[in-house]
């Protein structure tokens, strides 16, 4: 029997909390960025409804680590926490973190990021997107608690982030100031007050494909074109290394 080489495909992994794990729902942004990525990477959801960033620092070991990296090449990591930390601590503590502490997670899941072997310059940071408190204050009722965040308060997570992003020189997207730019109106961008509408998935996805494709661009089409198979001999063209 020939001898062949595994193939393997480098690796995006989308990090992040429930507007991350939604994400591959139908026409979600990361579902998009895996159909851009078709035939050149692995996109992987690790996406956890509810986390913080400090549930984030503690499991992300357990996630990635320099000896599973190794199985196949991390091309980029996304990492979108803060729509949970920025939560009213008095309203609702257990996700609640605190302003600095989110700060100073992010920079250990960075540093925790370098020591798996991924480095810097292919990690992003995602701020959390603005929070439409009315819609939002629905949903609370449901629950049978108030409203639990302010619009104001993730913006200055949405900042801490951005700062996180510029000292650990990682690439940051910053939805929270995009989605407001220029007073548009950012309701359209959410289901319910806190993740995702349709448009707002395709406004991440644009957004985010904009900070990916030139990290990407260079990344192989993975096994022949079908039509350059050779048909008599296909072992020759789908066995040789790429």
């Amino acid at each position: 029997m020939s001898k062949f080489t595994t193939v393997i495909w480098p690796k995006v992994i989308l990090f992040g909390d429930s507007i991350t794990q939604f994400s591959f729902q139908p026409n979600g942004w990361g579902a998009e960025i895996a159909n851009k990525l078709a035939r050149k990477c692995d996109v992987l959801n690790r996406g956890l409804s509810g986390y913080n960033s400090r549930w984030a620092k503690v499991v992300l070991p357990r996630l990635i680590s320099s000896q599973n990296s190794a199985d196949g090449h991390i091309a980029a990591v996304t990492v979108f926490f803060g729509a949970n930390d920025c939560a009213l601590q008095d309203e609702n503590p257990q996700q609640h973190i605190p302003l600095r502490e989110y700060s100073d997670n992010l920079k250990e899941i960075s540093k925790l990021l370098t020591s798996a072997g991924v480095s810097a310059d292919r990690v992003i940071f995602i701020t959390p997107p603005p929070v439409h408190e009315a819609a939002w204050e629905k949903e609370c009722i449901v629950k049978g608690c108030p409203l639990n965040r302010h619009n104001s308060m993730a913006g200055q997570y949405a900042q801490a982030c951005v700062q996180a992003a510029g000292q650990c020189g990682t690439d940051v997207l910053d939805l929270w100031t995009l989605m407001q730019k220029d007073g548009q109106d950012y309701t359209i961008y959410l289901s319910d007050g806190l993740h995702l509408s349709e448009k707002g998935n395709q406004f991440v996805a644009r957004h985010l494909w904009g900070l990916l494709e030139s990290r990407l661009s260079d990344l192989p089409f993975i096994l022949p074109y079908w039509g350059d198979v050779d048909a008599k001999s296909p072992e020759s063209s789908l066995l040789c290394e790429q």
